[in-house]
């Protein structure tokens, strides 16, 4: 129970943390003059303490509804790891619990994701196609490209796995693996690129 809720918790978060990251971009970009208006401390304190909140809320309630089910055996997993799907095929019973269970977690929160992001990039886009000057397109798309790759390398296997339910154990276990372990990695190798003095110091290399 601890493993299922803490991936999802720590997953949900991220998921949402991607929304909150595409519309700081979006402030960023189309209201500049305005950012320090927008984008108070405030704002980024009711954002944070929502994202923690909402992330409590749904695993709770994902975590809650798997392990309540009645379950007969067998109890051995062919998985990864304890995730709700290989749990909840175990269970006996109870077909309308399992089907809240994977439309709350298929549905909700990542179709909130994949509707609410690519609006806030229409709107980035829009407003680059308006920019006269070269230079500042090219800021725009810098800002922006790191969060879009880790978007991507976020949902895409996520996507696969979760809405793939015949997805074979040949290919879970290394989606899960690419999950868990190089996609954590990845970031922290995008992210650190946009650091200036990492740049410097490996153009000085």
């Amino acid at each position: 129970m601890s493993q299922v809720f803490f991936y999802h918790f720590l997953a949900c978060t991220e998921c949402l943390l991607c929304i909150i990251m595409a519309y700081d971009r979006y402030v960023a970009i189309c209201h500049p003059l305005r950012y320090l208006i927008i984008m108070n401390w405030r704002l980024c304190t009711i954002l944070a303490a929502g994202m923690w909140i909402t992330s409590s809320f749904h695993t709770t309630i994902l975590t809650s509804l798997t392990f309540t089910l009645p379950y007969c055996g067998p109890n051995v997993m062919d998985y990864y790891f304890c995730d709700l799907f290989p749990v909840v095929k175990l269970a006996c019973s109870d077909m309308y619990v399992i089907e809240t269970v994977t439309f709350t977690n298929t549905g909700v929160v990542p179709m909130t994701c994949f509707l609410l992001i690519p609006v806030s990039y229409i709107g980035i886009a829009a407003s680059v196609l308006r920019m006269r000057s070269a230079e500042r397109r090219r800021k725009a798309v810098s800002t922006c490209a790191s969060h879009l790759t880790v978007v991507c390398f976020f949902f895409g296997p996520c996507d696969l796995l979760y809405t793939q339910s015949s997805l074979s154990n040949v290919l879970s276990t290394p989606t899960q693996i690419f999950c868990n372990v190089v996609t954590p990695m990845l970031n922290l190798v995008i992210y650190t690129l946009r650091n200036k003095e990492v740049n410097h110091r490996i153009i000085e290399y």
